[in-house]
Order: C-alpha cells, then structure tokens, then sequence
C-alpha cells in the first residue's frame, strides 16, 4: 500500500517534498505560518499604504515601455512625425521622442499618460498616510524610523515627480526649469556650481540628460525605501485603536494571509484599473498644444503639479526688493528666505517624533493609536502645518485666482501673505478648542450615557431623559487614555538647572497642560459627581 502511494506522488509532489526538508523550505514553512497567524487591524486608514503600491507599480511597469522609446538629448532635430501643426518645426531629440510615444507609437499615449497620472497620485497618497500616522501617534517609538523612512518616500516621490515633469522639454517645462535655474544661481557662493552642474553649462545645456540620471536614481531609492519600510512594518507590531480586548501586547483583526492580503490586492488592482481608466479618458499633459522649449519664450499663466505647487507659491510671497550686498555677494532674501521656511518645516516633519519624544519625556513602545481629540496640541500643530502649506500652495496659483474671481494680483498676494503668518495661529488655538469641547463630550458620556430624545415622567412629576449607557468596547476607548502630565522643573543631580531641562519643561507644559481630565473609578461608579476640569488657558 505504501509502494503504491509513493508511485502515485508526481514529480512535482516529489520535488516539493524534498524541498520542505530543507533550511529552505523549513524556514518558507514558518514564514508562511506566520503570516496566517499574524493579525492585521482591520481599519481604513492601513489601506492608503496599498494605494501608494499601487501607484509605485504602475509608474515602474509604465517607466519600463517609456525608457525603450525616450531620448534624454538637447540635441536639435526637425520634426517629422504624425502631428501635423508641428511639422517643420526645430524641437529636441527629448520633445520628439515624447511626440512619437504619443502619436506614432500604439498605445503610447496611454502608457505616457498613465504615467503621469500614477505620478500625480502617489505623493498624495504618501501624505494621506502620513497625516494618519500623524493625528494618530503612530510614529511614536518603536516606529520613529518608520515615519523617517515614509518621509524620505515622499521626497523621493516629489524629486521623481519634478524631474520626470522636465523630461518631454515642451514650454511648460521648459518654464519650469527657467524657475529651477534663477533659483540655483541666486544662491551665494554655490549657487554658480549647482546650477552648472545640473544644466552642463549655460541653460540649457546638457539638463536633460542630467535629469533623466537622477530621475532614474530616485525612482530606484523610491522602491528601495518602500521596500525597507515594508520589512520594517513586519517586524514590528501593527498599531491599533484602543478598545475591548485590544492592548499593547495583543492585537485585534483579520489574519495577513489571506484576508488582508486578499483584500489589499483587489484594491491594488482596483486602483491600477482606475489609473488606467482616467489615463483612457481624461488628456493630461498635452505637450503638442504646449510646443517645444524655447529658452527665450515662457508659458504664460504657467502651473507646476500640484505637488510642488507650494514651492512656486512660497516664492511669490516673498516682498520685492529684498536683497543686499555683502561679502561681494549678492544676497537675495527674495530667494532664501523661502528656501530656508520650506527647509525648515520639511526638517521639523522629519524629525517631530524624536522631538515630542523629548518633549513628553517618554521612552515607552506605544502600541495603542491615539484619537486626534485626545492630543489637542498635537493635532493643532498638524491642522496648523496643514493651513501654512494650503496657504503655500494657493499662492502657487495667485494669478489664477486674480483672473478667475476678477481681483487685483497684489490684493491676492497681500491676503494670502496674511493668512500665511496668521492662518496657522488661528487654525492652532480653533482645533485645539475644538479638541477640548470633544473630550468635555466624551466625559459627560462617560459618566451619563448617550442621549437617546426619550423623556419619561417620574412619579413626583418630574421630567428626565432617558440616557443609553455606553458599551465596554465604547467606555474602554472613551477612558482608557493615559492623561500626559507636564514635566516638572526639578534640578538634575548635580543640582543644576540647565537651559536645555527649562526648555524641555516649557514645551512640556505647551503640549500638555490644556486638557480635560479623565473621569477616575469614584465617578464612574457615582456619575453624578460634578467633574474635575484641568485648567485650559
């Protein structure tokens, strides 16, 4: 019976027999065993990491077809191909490749299209996850240098995206490059040496063949983070929101393998389908009605993706006339200013874990998500840096806005230079109220119940509604927050009181001291104890 059994075995069972016996297949087996046995929170915000996949997939698939076909040249050439307005006309090797992709080659204009449609799409994606992770705390420790990896993505995605935009060499981008061009030489000292090093020479040089180098080495560093980030997300445990049965050392949710894996493909898949779809349908980029780059002609009302839309919107804030000379140099305020602002905020997204970290004076592996609500200074600063690069971004199309709304271009620029400076202020104190009027709510139904609009008469004659009692699932998400308390300033021990502890202490108190206290078991038992409110200045 047993001779017969093993003559029965394919050669594929066979094959796949002896590989289970090996280093190999022993560790594949626990791998996989792992993956069924690994719990994944099941909650919306995990799948904005699929759409950014999805997005990487569809540019590398499309970036492969375009590479057999693009010609990274300044060399000039007479075009000669099915576009026949153009005909006759002197264009770039670069400009012509990219008219063959889109009129002569089948198909081509769809590949070219989903292309930059899939490029318009990811950075989005990576800042919807970033904001998740953001309002969530899910950047804290153990997970710092995942947040620092997701950032280094979404540069890496803003630096493909901007020298893939340069490569077709039509008007628009020729513009753009113009732009990139004033601003490197505006830079003292260096600024000279970058800008020949970037263009080969005087504008416009060799840039294009440049760009297509570092378009190529970014889009490898893109996927070479991503695919560390991944590694790094597995080996660390999935974050979750607080609620019944849900702790730092147990997680609720659906298996990896195979449902969420199942489910991340189909909306891989889903949104794969639906770049193609818009790429079928809706013209993008149409460089034909464009033209060819003239280094002497600029596009007007010219716009750059709306990515970098914040960079072009920071430079037309800036007031006229400032500069000054100093050392033999020319120095144009105009120019660094901006440079130094946009710097230094993307410097602070990079590295605020480590910051509120100090702050909070707090070492924990933090496993449990927060609500925004629950950290109203956070969550101001995020709604705060949301309003400054919005604001940013707007003044990227301020000639727009004068044109379309029939205003002036300088009451345009004058308001939004208000609401750059005053906006984020604002936006700070109103989310942080609005943050404390949610937990105030959160504890009247703690301790009293939802409102369900039933009124009953008591005996006495007395009027009351009836309140819902919140579920366990409900009460343990609600309460089950850890107040942070602001450091004391107490000397070390030595004795000393040093500037950088007093710093730590003032920040503290900032981040910490406006909140609502959480009800304690004495109120939870007697909910009709007056609440306990911290002060919140």
């Amino acid at each position: 019976m047993r001779v017969d059994q093993k003559q029965r075995l394919s050669m594929s069972d066979r094959l796949a027999a002896r590989l289970a016996a090996t280093e190999f297949g022993r560790r594949s087996s626990r791998l996989w065993a792992e993956l069924r046995r690994r719990p994944v929170p099941n909650h919306w915000t995990n799948l904005f990491g699929v759409v950014t996949a999805a997005c990487v997939f569809v540019l590398f698939v499309t970036g492969l077809v375009l590479m057999f076909f693009y010609t990274p040249s300044n060399d000039v050439v007479t075009y000669d191909g099915s576009y026949a307005p153009l005909r006759g006309a002197e264009v770039s090797k670069a400009f012509d490749s990219t008219m063959l992709v889109s009129f002569d080659v089948p198909g081509g204009l769809l590949v070219r299209q989903a292309h930059h449609w899939a490029a318009l799409l990811l950075p989005a994606s990576v800042i919807l996850q970033m904001l998740s992770i953001y309002f969530t705390g899910g950047f804290r420790r153990p997970r710092r240098v995942a947040w620092v990896l997701l950032f280094l993505v979404f540069v890496s995605a803003l630096a493909a995206g901007w020298s893939g935009y340069a490569l077709p060499d039509d008007m628009l981008s020729g513009t753009g490059l113009r732009i990139v061009e004033g601003i490197t030489l505006g830079i003292p000292f260096i600024g000279t040496d970058i800008s020949r090093l970037l263009f080969g020479g005087a504008f416009p040089g060799n840039v294009l063949a440049n760009l297509y180098s570092l378009h190529l080495a970014v889009s490898v560093a893109l996927l070479v983070l991503l695919v560390v980030r991944a590694v790094v997300w597995f080996r660390q445990r999935s974050p979750q929101f607080r609620g019944s049965g849900r702790t730092d050392t147990r997680v609720v949710g659906v298996p990896l393998v195979p449902n969420a894996a199942r489910r991340g493909l189909g909306l891989g898949l889903l949104v794969s389908g639906i770049l193609v779809l818009i790429s079928a349908t809706v013209t993008i980029s149409p460089i034909w009605l464009y033209g060819p780059s003239s280094p002497g002609d600029a596009s007007a009302g010219s716009q750059p993706d709306w990515y970098t839309g914040f960079l072009d919107g920071a430079l037309r804030l800036v007031p006229p006339g400032w500069e000054f000379v100093w050392l033999d140099r020319t120095w144009t305020l105009a120019l660094l200013v901006p440079l130094a602002v946009i710097t230094l905020a993307l410097a602070i997204v990079a590295v605020y874990p480590f910051l509120e970290e100090w702050i909070a004076d707090d070492d924990r592996d933090h496993h449990l998500l927060d609500r925004p609500r629950d950290t109203p200074t956070r969550t101001g600063i995020g709604v705060a840096g949301l309003v400054f690069f919005g604001v940013l971004w707007l003044a990227g199309s301020a000639d727009l806005v004068a044109v379309a709304f029939s205003l002036t271009i300088e009451g345009v620029i004058a308001t939004l230079q208000l609401c750059v400076l005053l906006g984020p202020v604002i936006a700070f104190e109103l989310t942080r109220r609005v943050c404390l009027g949610l937990q105030r709510k959160d504890r009247e139904v703690v301790l009293h119940g939802f409102e369900t609009g039933r009124i009953v008469r008591l005996p006495g004659g007395e009027y009351i509604e009836v309140h819902r009692p919140v579920s366990d699932d409900e009460r343990e998400r609600l309460v089950g927050v850890v107040d942070q308390v602001p450091a004391v300033l107490r000397p070390d021990a030595r004795g000393r009181l040093t500037p950088g502890r007093r710093l730590q202490v003032r920040l503290s108190r900032f981040f910490f001291e406006h909140r609502i206290a959480r009800p304690v078991a004495a109120q939870l038992e007697q909910p009709d104890r007056p609440p306990e409110v911290s002060p919140a200045r």
